[in-house]
């Protein structure tokens, strides 16, 4: 169980929530391990084999007190609520926003510096960890770039000169990313990103994983009420999760990036798990996949410290918690979209 922004978090497998009084009760193996009282939560969430009953379900809602459901791997199922309230107010307001050029890009601004950030930090870490004194002059070069590209995204740009300079950053990043790859490099070398479909091992691997990221985004704005088709730096497109694809970017390059560089430079995944299709692309077989799926979970099970709310969390909980504080912005209660940014 775990207490962050208002919202109770239920991961541990086989518990149960009941009702006492106004209270929410938690059970496990025949036991009461926690006691809360509803009104200390605007949420809960529950993730794999967790239960409520019909009352407790019935009295939250009745509060205004949502219970959203997830698999044990982050999928949303289902969530439970009252009469129509908070949820499609914050969806209307989303809505305007996200037709308000204006507050748009200042959304897409705080989420672009979260990325370029973190892709920052991803390369000076490369650098510390993997390089004598001299360094890697093509890293160093890419820190710079992406340390002033940081700077200029701390004043108000238009949603165009934000794509710009979201794609030279990412042009940048990605020049510099084969250097990254310190082992078998004759079998992982990274060129250039491409996709639809991965024409090499390396986009082929992080293709999968930012669709493994994806989903955990999209499952979290969901369990928050928000629409994952409507973003803000991401336009809207018939069945493109807008809103998933703008949120993942503080993600992308720390979480999933790392992830990728971890399995090739550790030996965790092998050559000889892939293969090209006659179209040229590159597929995964199925025990690579699972090697994948397998590090991408116990990844989720490590522990930072959120730089916004001080709170230690596991890093799975991370796009719950920028959901909630991007719901937060929308309806008004926090100026500015505080994004995550990796320390």
């Amino acid at each position: 169980m775990k207490r962050l922004l208002n919202t109770l978090f239920v991961s541990t497998q086989g518990a149960w929530l009941s009702l006492d009084g106004e209270n929410i009760v938690v059970h496990l193996d025949k036991e009461t391990r926690k006691q809360f009282p509803v009104h200390y939560f605007e949420s809960v969430v529950c993730f794999g084999r967790v239960s409520a009953t019909a009352p407790l379900m019935g009295f939250c809602a009745g509060k205004g007190v949502p219970i959203s459901f997830m698999s044990e791997h982050g999928r949303f199922l289902a969530r439970v609520d009252g009469p129509v309230r908070g949820n499609v107010l914050l969806r209307r307001m989303q809505y305007r926003l996200a037709d308000d050029e204006k507050s748009s890009s200042e959304i897409a601004r705080h989420i672009l510096i979260g990325k370029v950030a973190n892709s920052r930090t991803v390369l000076m870490r490369s650098l510390r960890d993997n390089f004598d004194d001299d360094g890697n002059p093509a890293l160093i070069s890419a820190v710079k770039y992406l340390g002033a590209t940081v700077q200029g995204l701390e004043k108000t740009l238009s949603l165009d000169v934000l794509r710009g300079k979201e794609g030279d950053a990412a042009h940048c990043y990605f020049d510099v990313f084969d250097h990254l790859i310190l082992a078998q490099k004759d079998h992982f070398k990274f060129i250039d990103r491409n996709r639809r479909p991965p024409m090499d091992n390396v986009n082929s691997l992080l293709s999968f994983v930012y669709t493994l990221l994806t989903h955990d985004v999209t499952s979290a704005l969901e369990g928050v009420g928000l629409d994952p088709a409507v973003g803000y730096l991401h336009r809207d497109r018939p069945g493109r999760p807008s809103l998933a694809l703008d949120m993942m970017e503080e993600f992308r390059h720390w979480l999933a990036d790392r992830l990728v560089l971890s399995l090739i430079n550790l030996r965790k995944i092998r050559p000889d798990g892939f293969t090209k299709s006659e179209s040229g692309a590159i597929l995964m077989d199925d025990a690579t996949r699972k090697t994948v799926i397998k590090a991408w979970q116990e990844r989720k099970q490590d522990v930072l410290t959120h730089p916004f709310t001080g709170e230690k969390m596991a890093i799975g909980l991370l796009p719950h918690i920028q959901a909630r504080l991007l719901a937060r912005h929308i309806r008004g209660d926090l100026a500015e979209y505080p994004p995550f940014v990796w320390k």
